[in-house]
């Protein structure tokens, strides 16, 4: 497979000067006018061709340090997704993806939901920002938002499962795509095996891991059982999956929104920052800012 990640060829010579550039835009929020070519002639490509719904591929642009950092502003602005992919990338090259759930498979933070339950949500969700941003060591930030929990009803996580948690935009068109391409998937979340677990089965996820809330007499004692599944962790397992698997590095994706995923997008060939905070884009080969996580599958089709 051709390397994934975007060349430079100002400092790597033997890396390929020109690399598709795949434009993307949400249904909803189409490009204003001209912004697809202005964008295709920035990278010095050829007139861009539509090849699905909000998505058009160039497949001779030029990927130098200097282009890569324009583009990311000026796409940005102008509501577009921009991605350099390697010509001979394909979905079936990966053989594992990696996933964050909060932010990320699904649009909210299950713990901030689970404390405005408790009428502490305010307080928690700015530890959790603070924690997302990287101000905060995310283990102290996870035991502290806990700990605000202690007394809860239990009953409470499956009332934010049912009445909260939605699945972020594309999900299960992902999911079906990597079902078919073959690619294995995980879930890895600093977040609960309550949603970890029933994710898992509703999903079709192969591997799923969370932090597990410790329950006492059906109510949250305001700790965890065992260790925190903190940012080594989630990249420890997908070295560890993915040594088990007999891939590469580079036949690996992981997926993520906040500081908490900067090692696992560190560990992977391809990393993908969703919807995610500047510290975790500064570390990713991809952005999805604008379109779904459909767009992964389009990035390799």
């Amino acid at each position: 497979m051709q390397p994934t990640r975007s060349p430079d060829i100002d400092t790597k010579p033997s890396e390929p000067p020109y690399m598709n550039l795949i434009l993307q835009t949400p249904a909803a929020s189409p490009a204003a006018p001209g912004a697809i070519e202005t964008l295709a002639a920035l990278a010095g490509a050829s007139a861009p061709r539509a090849v699905g719904p909000h998505v058009w591929r160039c497949d001779d642009a030029r990927c130098t340090r200097d282009i890569r950092e324009a583009m990311a502003t000026q796409s940005l602005a102008a509501g577009v997704d921009a991605a350099f992919v390697a010509p001979a990338s394909r979905l079936t090259d990966f053989g594992l993806l990696v996933m964050d759930m909060d932010s990320t498979l699904i649009t909210i933070e299950c713990i901030d939901e689970i404390a405005d339950l408790a009428g502490r949500k305010s307080e928690v969700a700015a530890i959790t920002e603070a924690s997302m941003q990287g101000r905060i060591d995310f283990t102290e930030s996870l035991r502290r938002r806990v700990a605000a929990l202690a007394g809860l009803d239990a009953a409470a996580l499956q009332q934010v499962y049912d009445d909260r948690l939605r699945l972020s935009g594309g999900a299960e068109d992902l999911m079906h795509a990597l079902r078919q391409a073959g690619v294995r998937t995980m879930l890895v979340s600093g977040g609960f095996t309550f949603f970890t677990d029933r994710l898992e089965a509703r999903l079709g996820f192969d591997y799923a891991f969370g932090n597990e809330l410790q329950i006492a007499d059906g109510r949250l004692t305001g700790r965890l059982v065992g260790d925190v599944l903190d940012a080594n962790a989630k990249a420890a397992l997908l070295t560890r999956t993915r040594d088990e698997l007999g891939l590469r590095a580079d036949q690996t994706i992981a997926i993520g929104d906040g500081a908490n995923d900067r090692a696992m997008l560190a560990a992977a060939g391809v990393g993908i920052a969703y919807r995610a905070k500047p510290i975790l884009r500064q570390a990713a080969t991809h952005v999805i800012d604008h379109a779904d996580l459909g767009a992964v599958v389009r990035f390799f089709s």
